[in-house]
């Protein structure tokens, strides 16, 4: 069939020319690969040939703390990252980057965020980091240093946004695990590895601290009135159980001993009665609440 025909060759034609494309780039890079090495052998030679004067240019001392990524006509050379020491290169074919391995720290600025109930606060926390893949902070990040801030921010408001102002203030060391795992997922192929996570400060709205202090004044309030009302039930019982063993002789003379306790003042009027009115009020009493119940 003519149709079938047609597409069998442009398919043809496109196999063909995608293995061109492969052929040309593969070969492409073998000869840039044998210029590179011809190049490299040249400029050693050089360097030996001369080397009491060009000694100077092929040497850098790399601190303890940092390592020496080295592009070689644009690539990074094979193997880890050189350093610390002395490093010699070829100055004409050779670009040195060099990257700290200290743990830095950067504070994210107040962000206000609403939590999952619907109230908006205003948090600001502190990232500590530290780079653990030199190669790779250099080729796969442009920008280490924002791009960790800024995915820092924006972690840090979506895991407050997952969570209750409650869990926020009860939770906080959780809150934090959770945005460290995200963050080393994250920045892992960059190689970066976050260390720490903390939130610095929580600051809510005026209105919602008024009501959290009101809230809290009042079951601290709640909480005294209740243990007054037991500590006088507990006395009350206390004394029921001490009056009961009383004989009629020594609870008169208790009755004397509170009434010369007493601080005499012009304010103060103590009346003095018998103990035997008391008695006929208990008795009466007693008889008109058993009349009442029956």
């Amino acid at each position: 069939m003519p149709g079938v025909n047609k597409v069998g060759v442009i398919c043809a034609d496109g196999f063909d020319a995608e293995n061109k494309r492969k052929d040309g780039g593969g070969r492409s890079g073998a000869v840039v690969e044998v210029v590179g090495t011809v190049l490299t052998l040249l400029s050693v030679a050089f360097i030996i040939f001369t080397f009491p004067l060009t000694a100077w240019m092929c040497a850098k001392v790399v601190q303890e703390y940092e390592r020496a990524v080295i592009f070689r006509l644009g690539r990074v050379v094979k193997g880890r990252a050189k350093g610390p020491g002395l490093l010699w290169f070829i100055p004409w074919l050779d670009v040195i980057q060099k990257v700290d391995l200290r743990t830095v720290s950067f504070n994210i600025r107040p962000q206000e965020v609403l939590t999952a109930d619907g109230v908006p606060v205003k948090v600001d926390a502190v990232v500590f980091y530290r780079v653990v893949d030199p190669s790779l902070w250099v080729t796969r990040v442009k920008n280490g240093y924002a791009a960790t801030h800024s995915l820092a921010q924006t972690t840090l408001r979506a895991t407050l946004g997952a969570h209750t102002l409650t869990d926020v203030l009860t939770q906080r060391r959780g809150i934090t695990v959770r945005m460290e795992k995200v963050l080393y997922a994250a920045t892992r192929v960059w190689g970066v590895q976050v260390e720490r996570v903390e939130l610095k400060d929580l600051a809510l709205p005026v209105t919602l601290q008024r009501c959290m202090a009101s809230e809290a004044e009042a079951a601290r309030n709640a909480r005294a009135k209740m243990i007054v009302a037991e500590g006088e039930a507990k006395a009350s019982r206390a004394l029921m159980e001490a009056a009961s063993g009383f004989s009629p002789v020594a609870f008169h003379l208790r009755y004397l001993q509170s009434l010369s306790s007493v601080s005499s003042s012009a304010s103060v009027v103590v009346f003095s009665l018998p103990t035997e009115l008391l008695d006929v009020f208990i008795s009466h009493q007693a008889l008109l609440s058993t009349n009442y119940t029956t």
